[in-house]
């Protein structure tokens, strides 16, 4: 018998540093960066204006952290969108040949 197991991590190695799409990079370092130049630009120095400027950080941090049985909280996000925009009514046509190889005009 060639029963194999698939190790939970195996997509693990196609991520960038084992944790990063390239989408989730550019979001993270683009919430990273524009924190830190918000940092920069505020003069005040009270914790309620840190707050407000580490804003951009938090939410992109809270974007790309993981969650089980899936990527990150964008990709869970993205699928929740997905199914309420969506059409969730499918109608049965049947067995047809002539829409399985893409026309649908019966001849």
């Amino acid at each position: 018998m060639n029963n194999y197991l698939i190790p939970a991590n195996t997509k693990k190695s196609q991520y960038i540093l084992g944790f990063f799409t390239r989408t989730d990079l550019i979001l993270f370092t683009i919430g990273c960066l524009w924190s830190f130049a918000m940092i920069l630009i505020v003069k005040e120095a009270n914790l309620f204006v840190l707050i407000i400027c580490m804003l951009p950080a938090f939410i992109s941090a809270f974007l790309v952290m993981p969650v089980p049985n899936y990527h990150n909280v964008l990709q869970v996000l993205t699928n929740i969108f997905n199914f309420y925009t969506n059409r969730r009514k499918y109608y049965w046509r049947g067995w047809c040949v002539y829409e399985r190889f893409g026309s649908s005009d019966k001849q």
